[in-house]
């Protein structure tokens, strides 16, 4: 379905943006494991919750939202206690992830070590994503499991996981957080080191639970659990990568913009560091947190923008942000460049590509590179009819995109925002100075 929008004078309110998709989703999987009943306060519902929930269900796992309270209420079955629900015992239970790449590579680490086979599978979408970053390091653990030429389906037949020492060539934070969920069921430690710092709130999760983790940036290590895991009681926070947007629309324009309750975990939070290096450092006021994430308020302001160079652990730290900050760079002076970026190829959609090409409809002066792309600026927008490739990162920021740019932007697929963020538009026209107006 497409969607217009339009240029913004300036952006005026508070938004408290939706509760984080990373925590959401590894709390819900997390909590199917723990012995009792976990508590998840102001969780995301959006696609990728809703695939989870499917998953728990689909192994027998008892939830229940409170809407009044916005309390999501899983009652774990300990580790051992996942059962098929309507699967006969001779045949592998089918579990359908939707388009939601963190929950299936997440349950593959769960379902290496289970008593009973199955199968994971999800969308075309979901499908068209590698998976043999992930098949390789879990056979390395002795998990028995076959992909499909190095996609999804994932084929996994009970087997007893040993353990061991892993060094992954690629940062991936899902591929981490599998090996760690099949720690879970080995006979030894598994230990993780990664080339760059990766997303740890499955550590962190896995810490509040009780488990015995161990973590540095380049390095996690989780043993065998002595008895069953914790129930979890945490409120989510509001998702940074969700908060780009704003932040980033809220230094292009006039106003005065504040983002409620946005979780700040040092490995997520990379675009607060690149936005100041251009010249728009956004105002943090630290917030009471109730997990072990940090939680703050967050303040952009407009400034006059210069470019960049975004590389090496910032570009993977800020992977989900870069497209948002592709949009900034188009109004920045000089040259942004980025780099070491090639992930953003195997997303929803290459998002290079994508917003290389979309952004070059609505005038901007940008070039791409097989790992990233170099923009001049500043460079003024025109509005254009431009696509999101069925991905929500995308189509977000070309609507920060439209609202710099001269005359209406008809953004096709829009609705591929749902995938994280169902309410992007309205609150997109709550904040806009001009709508409140009227």
């Amino acid at each position: 379905m497409p969607r217009i929008v339009t240029r913004a004078r300036r952006l005026e309110g508070e938004l408290r943006v939706p509760s984080d998709r990373s925590i959401t989703v590894r709390a819900m999987l997390l909590a199917a494991l723990a012995q009792g009943k976990s508590r998840i306060r102001r969780p995301l519902e959006a696609g990728d919750t809703l695939a989870a929930q499917g998953v728990l269900k689909r192994l027998g796992v008892a939830h229940s939202y409170d809407l009044a309270a916005d309390e999501l209420v899983v009652v774990g079955r300990g580790l051992h206690g996942l059962r098929p629900a309507s699967a006969s015992a001779s045949s592998p239970v089918t579990i359908s992830c939707g388009s939601s790449g963190a929950t299936l590579r997440l349950m593959a680490g769960v379902l290496a070590g289970q008593s009973f086979a199955s199968v994971l599978d999800g969308s075309a979408q979901l499908r068209a994503r590698p998976m043999r970053r992930l098949t390789r390091p879990l056979r390395a653990l002795g998990a028995t499991l076959e992909d499909t030429s190095g996609h999804a389906p994932l084929y996994l037949q009970p087997t007893v996981l040993r353990g061991g020492k892993l060094t992954l060539p690629q940062a991936s934070a899902q591929v981490v957080s599998a090996l760690l969920l099949a720690g879970l069921y080995a006979r030894d430690s598994v230990e993780v080191t990664v080339p760059c710092p990766v997303r740890d709130h499955t550590s962190l999760l896995l810490a509040a639970m009780g488990a015995e983790i161990h973590m540095e940036p380049h390095w996690h290590r989780v043993a065998p659990p002595e008895g069953e895991l914790e129930p979890l009681d945490l409120r989510v926070p509001g998702d940074f990568s969700s908060a780009a947007f704003f932040l980033v629309a809220g230094t292009l324009l006039p106003g005065d913009l504040t983002l409620r309750e946005v979780g700040l975990n040092p490995t997520r939070s990379g675009l607060l560091e690149a936005l100041a290096a251009m010249g728009a450092p956004v105002a943090v006021i630290e917030r009471d947190p109730s997990g072990p994430e940090r939680v703050a308020d967050l303040v952009p302001r407009r400034r006059p923008l210069s470019g960049v160079t975004i590389a090496g652990a910032l570009s993977a730290n800020m992977m989900d942000e870069l497209p948002v900050l592709a949009v900034a760079a188009t109004q920045a002076a000089g040259t942004t460049v980025v780099r070491d970026a090639r992930e953003l190829r195997v997303k929803e959609s290459d998002r290079i590509r994508a917003m290389v090409r979309e952004l070059s409809a609505m005038g901007a002066v940008i070039e791409e590179r097989a790992d990233g792309f170099v923009i001049e600026g500043p460079r003024p927008l025109k509005g254009a009819t431009v696509h999101a490739h069925g991905d929500h990162r995308v189509a977000m920021a070309l609507s920060v995109a439209a609202l710099v740019a001269d005359g209406p932007t008809t953004i096709r697929g829009a609705e591929a925002v749902g995938k994280t963020y169902p309410q992007f538009f309205d609150h997109l026209e709550r904040v806009d100075g001009e709508a409140q107006d009227k």
